[in-house]
């Protein structure tokens, strides 16, 4: 059965001065700031879409990666996943690390390595990242 999510941006004014926020709506865990600076320069308190990004990937990583490992007779204990997200102006985003660590008893590091690459390549963020259908419904208000 599929799913769907839903999240919702509220912007005010120009790019550089403006401000919005997004919110979590299918969750309703929050609304959270965005500005320009905050996603070209220091966060400030803020989130940006590659924060976001970020959020999904490691989350969906850990999620594929734990999976694999169960199904090889593996399961772990614990999964720590970071996702770093660089986004450089004028360019978009650059680069995406993933750094995990992880508690699993009974296998090598050969195996671990093996099932942690398989789970970069094919957990669904991952694969949405390698190209998807955008597609737009656009409105003006009032």
């Amino acid at each position: 059965m599929a799913t769907t999510r839903k999240s919702t941006t509220h912007w005010e004014g120009s790019l550089m001065e403006g401000s919005g926020t997004v919110s979590l709506d299918s969750s309703g865990v929050g609304t959270f700031d965005v500005t320009w600076p905050s996603r070209a320069e220091q966060a400030n308190g803020r989130t940006s879409p590659e924060e976001l990004l970020g959020a999904a990937h490691s989350t969906c990583f850990s999620m594929a990666l734990s999976h694999g490992l169960s199904q090889a007779g593996t399961p772990p204990e614990t999964v720590d996943t970071s996702a770093e997200v660089t986004f450089q102006p004028g360019e978009g985003i650059t680069g995406i690390h993933l750094a995990v660590r992880a508690t699993v008893p009974g296998i090598s590091e050969e195996d671990f390595r093996r099932a942690a690459e398989d789970a970069k390549a094919n957990c669904p963020v991952s694969q949405a990242l390698k190209g998807t259908e955008i597609t737009l419904e656009a409105e003006l208000a009032g």
